[in-house]
C-alpha cells in the first residue's frame, strides 16, 4: 500500500493527508491560515505545526500530532479554537479528535478510526472488521496520571475488564479503596464511592449519577477505579472508559455499522466509570452518551462520572448532558491539606525504600516537603524522585537544606485558581453596582455597556475560553461583539491610569 504521506502537501508546516477529500482538504488549509493569523507565526508554529489532518468520517475531524505532550496541550488550550475555526470553513464538522501518531501509522493509509494509546487491538479482539486500525488498549498508569496522588506509580495494570464483549480500559491494580488516603478535603467523595461500591447487586442506586470533580493529581481516577475493582469483585458487570475512549470508540462502531449492537452492550453493564468527561465533544455522541445515561439511571444501573470542574461550567457539553450529571450527588474532591500530603509523601517514600533500600528522609525534611508543595500529589511524586536522585547520586544525608534546593521548581509551579465566567460576571456587577442580569441583558445604557465589556475581557484574559464560547455566555452575543469589547477595554486601559488599576485589582480578587 502506498504510503500517502510521501506524497502529501504540505500548508504552513500542518500535513493534510491524502485520506482527506479534496473539499476537507481545502477547508483544513484555510483553517491553519486563519489558525496562523489570528495566533501569530510563533503560538501556530510551536503548537500547531505538526498538527495534521488525518480523515473527516460522520462529522468528526480526526487530528493527530507526534507527541502526548503536544496532544495534552492542544485539548487543554486550543480545542475550542481548533473546532470552532474549522466549522466555519467546513460546516458538516461537528467534533474534533485529537490523537497521537505512531510509526504503524505511517505505514498505511489514514484510518477512519485513529489508534488510542498502548498496544494495538486486532479486529478479532475489538470486534472491529479488519482493514482498518481501533483504538488501541493503554496501561492506566498512562491513561491517567493523577492517579498517582493517593499511590506509587507502577508499570504493571491490571488486565481489562470485559462485559458481553465491550471492552473496558484497563484497570489499575494498586488504585483501590485499600490504598487511598483519606483526608477532609476527599472524605466525602470517598464515602459516596465506597457507597456505590459496596451496594449489593441489584439494589437501587442512591446516588445517581455520582459526579466527582476537581483539579488534577487529587484522586478521582483513583476511587473510579477503586469503584471498579470492588464492583468487579462482587460480580457486577463494570465498564471504565475516558470519555476520550468513549468518543472513538462510538465512532468506531458507526464505521464499522454496529453501532446498535454498540448500545446494547453498553447499556447492559452494571456499572458505568467515565473518565475526563470535559473532553467529550461533538452533538451526535453526546446525544448518544446522554441517551445512555437515561437508558442506565432508568434500567437502575450505576453511572459515576468524574471531570476537571463542576457540570454547569461544561461550557462544550449541550445543556441536557449538563442538567443530566447535574441531577446525581456532584461532589468536589478539595485540594489536599498538609497533613493529608505528609501521609502521600511517607507513603512514596516507603515505596521507594522497596528498591532503594539506604533511602532515607528524616521527619524534618517529610515535614518541610509536605509544607511547601501545596499543589497535588503528582510534585510529591516529583518531589520523592529529587529527593532519591540526591541521596543515591551524592551519597549525602537528607538535610532540609538540601530538600529546598532539590525542589526548588516545584515549590515555584502552583497550579493557578481557576477562573470562571460566572465569577467574573458576578464580581464585575458587584464592583460596578448593576446586577448580572444587567451585565447579561441586551440594555445599552452606559452604566451597564462599561461593566459588561470589562467582564468580557476579563473572560478573554483570565479563561481559556473561546470568543464565541465567552459571548454565549454573555447573553448569546456574537464573537465579534466580544472582540470589540476586549479592545476596546484594551484601548481605555492604556490610556486611563486608574481604569488600569481598577482591572489589575478585579483581576487579583478573581485569582486569589
Amino acid at each position: 500500500m502506498m504510503n500517502p504521506r510521501a506524497s502529501a502537501p504540505r500548508l504552513e508546516s500542518a500535513q493534510t493527508p491524502t485520506s482527506v477529500d479534496d473539499g476537507h482538504a481545502e477547508a483544513w488549509k484555510r483553517t491553519c491560515r486563519r489558525l496562523r493569523a489570528e495566533l501569530g507565526e510563533d503560538v501556530f508554529t510551536s503548537w500547531f505545526g505538526r498538527l495534521e489532518l488525518d480523515a473527516v468520517r460522520d462529522g468528526v475531524a480526526l487530528l493527530s500530532v507526534p507527541t502526548r505532550f503536544l496532544k495534552s496541550w492542544i485539548q487543554s488550550h486550543y480545542t475550542d479554537k481548533i473546532l470552532a475555526t474549522l466549522t466555519a470553513e467546513a460546516p458538516s464538522v461537528t467534533a474534533i479528535l485529537v490523537d497521537v501518531r505512531t510509526s504503524a501509522r505511517s505505514a498505511h493509509l489514514r484510518p477512519s478510526v485513529p489508534e488510542n494509546r498502548g498496544h494495538q487491538s486486532t479486529g478479532a479482539s475489538s470486534g472491529a472488521p479488519s482493514g482498518f486500525l481501533v483504538e488501541r488498549p493503554t496501561a492506566v498508569f498512562e491513561e491517567s496520571p493523577r492517579a498517582s496522588s493517593n499511590a506509587m506509580r507502577q508499570p504493571r495494570p491490571t488486565t481489562s475488564v470485559d462485559a458481553d464483549g465491550l471492552s473496558s480500559s484497563p484497570l489499575d491494580r494498586r488504585l483501590t479503596f485499600s490504598s487511598f488516603l483519606v483526608g477532609k478535603s476527599n472524605q466525602l467523595a470517598h464515602a459516596a464511592a465506597q457507597r456505590i461500591a459496596t451496594a449489593a447487586p441489584g439494589e437501587a442506586p442512591i446516588y445517581n449519577p455520582l459526579y466527582l470533580h476537581s483539579a488534577v493529581g487529587l484522586g478521582k481516577t483513583h476511587l473510579l477505579q477503586a469503584i471498579g475493582h470492588t464492583a468487579n469483585e462482587a460480580g457486577k458487570r463494570v465498564i471504565y472508559l475516558t470519555a476520550e475512549k468513549f468518543m472513538y470508540r462510538f465512532v468506531c462502531a458507526l464505521k464499522a455499522h454496529t453501532a446498535i449492537a454498540f448500545k446494547e452492550k453498553l447499556r447492559g453493564i452494571d456499572v458505568l466509570l467515565i473518565d475526563d468527561v470535559q473532553f467529550l465533544q461533538g452533538k451526535s455522541i453526546q446525544q448518544e452518551f446522554c441517551h445512555t445515561l437515561n437508558a442506565l439511571i432508568d434500567a437502575g444501573r450505576q453511572i459515576v462520572v468524574a471531570a476537571d470542574r463542576p457540570p454547569s461550567d461544561l461550557e462544550s457539553l449541550e445543556e441536557r448532558v449538563r442538567s443530566r450529571l447535574a441531577g446525581g450527588l456532584c461532589v468536589e474532591m478539595g485540594g489536599l491539606d498538609e497533613q493529608l500530603r505528609l501521609k502521600i509523601l511517607e507513603m512514596r517514600i516507603a515505596a521507594a525504600k522497596v528498591s532503594q533500600p539506604g533511602f532515607d528522609v528524616p521527619a524534618p525534611v517529610a515535614a518541610y516537603v509536605a509544607r511547601v508543595i501545596e499543589t497535588n500529589g503528582r510534585d510529591l511524586d516529583g518531589a520523592v524522585s529529587r529527593l532519591l536522585a540526591r541521596v543515591t547520586l551524592t551519597g549525602a544525608a537528607l538535610t532540609v537544606e538540601m530538600a529546598e534546593d532539590a525542589i526548588r521548581d516545584l515549590v515555584r509551579t502552583r497550579e493557578p485558581k481557576r477562573v470562571k465566567i460566572e465569577d467574573i460576571q458576578k464580581l464585575v456587577a458587584t464592583h460596578y453596582n448593576v446586577s448580572r442580569a444587567d451585565i447579561l441583558s441586551s440594555r445599552r445604557t452606559a452604566t451597564v455597556v462599561r461593566p459588561r465589556q470589562i467582564a468580557m475581557y476579563l473572560a478573554k484574559v483570565l479563561t481559556l475560553r473561546s470568543l464565541p464560547e465567552i459571548g454565549r455566555r454573555f447573553g448569546g452575543r456574537d464573537h465579534t461583539t466580544v472582540l470589540h469589547a476586549v479592545r476596546k477595554i484594551e484601548g481605555l486601559a492604556g490610556k486611563d491610569g486608574s481604569l488600569s488599576e481598577e482591572i489589575e485589582l478585579l483581576k487579583r480578587m478573581l485569582v486569589e
